[in-house]
């Protein structure tokens, strides 16, 4: 665990994952500020969120795998794909990245334009219970999407999943945002609500929805549908941070053994 906290790649990762977040956030809020010459339409905000989150898996998932967003980490952790100590990081990164986005974006944005900074709140009268049940699906279908379309013991084709994912979000939002502004993300509520302190009763909507969503389609899709042959124990040592797949263990045991040939003469 200590050894995978104190490589490159994970700094680099963890940094990612806070850069990552902090433009999803600045370019998906700024797309929702009202401007006084052209309110925003939902079409544009969707377009707006979808584009952002597809970029940047683009750019920066080789680093990190583009989580932006700790249901979708924390759904990861549950299926068994990622460290205990990695997933703390990055929900620590995501959450400092998301209020610098929307802090960085309250600073540049003219007072008549900023409005409440787009920070998630029920529509249309629609009830917490009801909110978190529409939290829930929009990102349970997100999650199944990530979860497929990055799967690498895919065989079949998959086209881009950076383009999958983003369209994603696109439909969740083109949806979600009459009921409650649409959050998919607890990152993407937690930065705006910090920039404006406005943390109304129903904000644990935002949290509990997704989280649960992506947590119920990482059970259905990494334990149901296409489970693992992990034994118990490397699936602990996945959680420890200790994993070392076969094929990278074959390598090593080939570089050790070059190395005692080497030596040897």
């Amino acid at each position: 665990m200590k050894k995978e906290v104190c490589s490159i790649a994970f700094l680099k990762a963890v940094f990612a994952e806070f850069l990552a977040t902090l433009i999803f956030v600045f370019f998906g809020l700024g797309s929702a500020l009202k401007w006084p010459s052209a309110l925003p339409s939902i079409l544009q905000i969707s377009m707006a969120f979808g584009l952002a989150i597809g970029t940047l898996a683009q750019a920066l998932g080789p680093v990190s795998g583009g989580h932006i967003n700790p249901a979708i980490t924390l759904a990861l952790l549950v299926g068994n794909q990622i460290s205990l100590l990695r997933a703390i990081f990055y929900v620590a990164a995501q959450l400092v990245g998301a209020i610098a986005g929307a802090g960085l974006l309250y600073w540049l944005a003219p007072l008549n334009a900023r409005g409440n900074l787009a920070v998630n709140a029920l529509n249309n009268n629609t009830t917490p219970g009801k909110a978190t049940v529409v939290e829930l699906i929009l990102t349970f279908q997100l999650a199944l999407c990530i979860f497929s379309s990055t799967d690498s013991r895919r065989t079949s084709p998959v086209g881009s999943p950076a383009l999958s994912i983003g369209l994603s979000v696109t439909l969740g939002h083109l949806v979600g945002i009459y009921f409650t502004g649409c959050s998919m993300n607890p990152a993407r509520s937690f930065g705006p609500a910090v920039v404006m302190k406005r943390f109304s009763p129903s904000h644990w909507v935002f949290w509990v929805g997704p989280i649960v969503g992506a947590i119920l389609a990482a059970i259905l899709y990494f334990y149901l549908l296409f489970p693992s042959s992990l034994s118990l124990s490397e699936r602990v040592a996945v959680i420890k941070g200790t994993y070392e797949p076969e094929e990278d263990w074959e390598e090593h045991r080939e570089e050790r053994k070059k190395t005692i040939e080497l030596t040897a003469h």
